[in-house]
């Protein structure tokens, strides 16, 4: 048996291996993938595997050892595919490419049109948060709040006149 497994480590042996199972586990591999490209690399990698470990893999094993190693190879390169696709459906921040100075600004103004709304009067504030953030429509507005669609109208108007007053000052 200790012969046997030294076998597999001969390199005329290896080849012979590869001769006789490299068709049946290409077809094996294609079978899954589908995809002729990946089928070679698992194949590859496959063999690879078998002579890193040939000093340990039985003989009379061999073609069985191939199968279950392409096999785990090619689950894994699924589950690598899987875990790709859902951290790309992750949105992410992307980088910018404005000056230090502009982002500083840009911040200054979100700070400063946060606060102009937080002085809004509550009603107005109401009105312009539902229309502008929630985007709704004003007859929306109108039915959820109990007021006229003219009161929304209103509102909103007082809103955006005490906000461009306010902000007109920012360049």
């Amino acid at each position: 048996m200790n012969k046997e497994i030294k076998k597999i480590c001969s390199p005329l042996v290896f080849e012979q291996l590869f001769n006789d199972y490299s068709t049946d586990l290409k077809r094996f591999i294609f079978f899954k993938t589908q995809d002729i490209d990946i089928t070679n690399d698992i194949l590859q990698e496959t063999f690879v595997k078998l002579w890193e470990h040939c000093g340990s893999v039985d003989y009379r094993k061999v073609k069985s050892y191939l199968f279950t190693t392409a096999n785990h190879i090619f689950l894994n390169s699924v589950k690598h595919n899987q875990v790709v696709r859902a951290y790309e459906r992750i949105p992410h921040k992307k980088s910018s490419q404005e000056s230090p100075e502009y982002l500083f600004i840009e911040k200054e103004f979100l700070e400063k049109l946060e606060k102009t709304i937080s002085m809004l009067p509550e009603k107005q504030r109401e009105v312009f948060l539902l229309s502008r953030v929630e985007k709704k429509k004003y007859r929306e507005i109108s039915a959820l709040l109990g007021i006229s669609v003219k009161a929304v109208e209103k509102r909103m108007h007082l809103a955006l006149k005490t906000m461009k007053d306010v902000l007109s000052g920012i360049h």
